[in-house]
């Protein structure tokens, strides 16, 4: 795993914070800017002012402007980073600020950050917007190249809150670990592997089941998913359980390590991505490493079925019927549409261990891409309360989360002649019907949401906190919901 950058809290005022570069925060005015508090501090000369009307700086957010520091000023050089219009200043938006600061910042050794300007968990946000754009995937380079920046003081930053931050954006770079991973050498073993080294350090039990315990046990969907490659599917189970609680919550990730359509085969330009497809197992694992540090008050269980999805002579055949988990059976038509094949095996046994409430991730499909884009991601729930929550939730860990229908009128799609379900209905509505077909392995007593980030697990280019690759989205909403839970 990619090494974080040390982050401490300063006492000091921005001015004496000993740095390579001081990053200070400037607001977007009429086409021209307005210093933040922390940058009028170090401008007591109003050179820094100067230099930027000169360049035409805007304040835009995230516009970012290097210039030397003022020797009344201990760092070496100070960036301004754009925070855009003061009316709309959050966390989130401090956190976007921060993660295009400290891209432009990468080849600095030592930075100071006084950007939060009193806004409730600005410092956290800062924090995570620092640790989040600093990322990067470097593992097989043979000139890694990676970010320079080895210590960054936050001034004014509550230690609590930025030890938080710090757990919290270490999972998600996990997670981004995981998911830009080849597939070559991240197989459903590995990932396995992976997710017992993260329960290691963490107060959290990780149990697995191979192929042989899958079929005594009855998961026809993960066994037939995977029939056609030569690697063995796991059921990764994570297990947090603090004692003196009677409240159990349940997080399920897709897993499948590469999905080439199966027999229902993708063309090259699909596949090319198709590591991806573990985005919402990556999730899981990066969200139960954190709560295991952070320690809630809640019980939680994670389960990833995990699985190639490979075309052979022994691959599961369009029109053939699997038996899932628990006796519901599924007509598989196109084997492209294999997610919820083995999601729905993890429902039906998630559901059997007693949670209060379920939350499913998963890279599940094309559809929701057509619906909210690349960004975002749509959140399908039997409960509306539950839904609030979890969309809550992303809002504050500044995640974009969109409330979607489940149409019971489009039900009839997934009507088989010859088994209980078929996995796909028709083109329009996808993602919809997608959802309602997960939704018949959940019992309707037990509230469940289904997060599809099949377009938000993976950016084309950085942008804000996110950099090109695997996001880990989706693990800062599900820490933040199990704490909230947890109250």
């Amino acid at each position: 795993m990619t090494t974080l950058p040390q982050l401490v809290s300063a006492d000091e005022g921005p001015s004496s914070i000993t740095c390579d570069a001081l990053v200070v925060g400037a607001y977007a005015d009429q086409g021209s800017f307005q210093l933040g508090r922390a940058a009028r501090d170090v401008d007591a000369d109003g050179e820094l002012s100067s230099y930027l009307a000169s360049s035409g700086y805007a304040g835009k957010l995230g516009e970012v402007a290097v210039v030397p520091a003022p020797d009344s000023v201990a760092a070496e050089a100070i960036a301004v980073v754009g925070l855009g219009n003061r009316d709309e200043l959050r966390s989130d938006v401090l956190r976007r600020a921060a993660g295009a600061a400290v891209r432009k910042l990468a080849e600095r050794s030592t930075l100071g950050v006084a950007l939060h300007e009193d806004v409730p968990a600005g410092a956290a946000a800062v924090a995570e917007g620092l640790l989040l754009g600093s990322y990067r995937f470097t593992a097989h380079k043979s000139d890694p190249k990676p970010s320079k920046i080895q210590r960054i003081s936050v001034a004014g930053g509550d230690a609590a809150a930025l030890e938080r931050a710090t757990v919290v954006s270490e999972a998600t770079r996990l997670a981004r670990d995981l998911v830009n991973e080849p597939a070559s050498t991240l197989t459903p073993t590995v990932l396995a592997d992976r997710a017992r080294a993260a329960a290691e350090v963490s107060d959290v039990r990780c149990t697995t089941w191979g192929r042989d315990e899958l079929a005594s046990r009855g998961f026809g969907g993960l066994l037939g998913v995977s029939q056609g490659s030569a690697e063995e599917p796991r059921f990764i189970q994570l297990h947090y359980a603090p004692g003196g609680t009677t409240r159990k919550l349940a997080l399920i990730g897709k897993g499948v390590t590469f999905d080439s359509g199966g027999l229902s085969l993708k063309d090259a330009s699909n596949m090319e991505t198709m590591k991806t497809d573990m985005g919402g197992a990556a999730a899981v694992i990066g969200a139960m490493s954190a709560i295991g540090k952070l320690k809630p008050d809640v019980e939680v269980i994670g389960f990833i079925p995990a699985t190639e999805n490979m075309p052979s002579g022994t691959a599961i055949k369009p029109g053939d019927v699997i038996r899932h988990y628990g006796g519901k059976t599924t007509e598989v038509l196109n084997t492209d549409a294999e997610g919820r094949l083995i999601l729905a095996d993890a429902l039906s046994f998630a559901c059997e261990q007693g949670p209060e409430a379920i939350v499913d991730v998963a890279t599940l499909t094309g559809s929701i891409m057509v619906a909210l884009g690349k960004k975002a991601t749509g959140v399908f729930s039997n409960d509306d309360a539950l839904a609030g929550e979890v969309i809550g939730a992303s809002e504050r860990a500044g995640e974009r989360f969109w409330h979607m229908p489940l149409y019971d009128v489009y039900d009839k799609e997934l009507e088989s002649d010859v088994a209980d379900l078929k996995n796909v209905g028709s083109r329009w509505g996808g993602a919809i019907i997608a959802a309602l077909f997960l939704k018949s392995f959940v019992r309707e007593s037990i509230p469940w949401a289904h997060l599809d980030v099949a377009g938000a697990a993976r950016a084309e280019s950085d942008y804000d906190e996110i950099t090109k690759g695997g996001t880990g989205v989706a693990v800062r909403t599900l820490v933040e919901w199990v704490e909230g839970r947890a109250t």
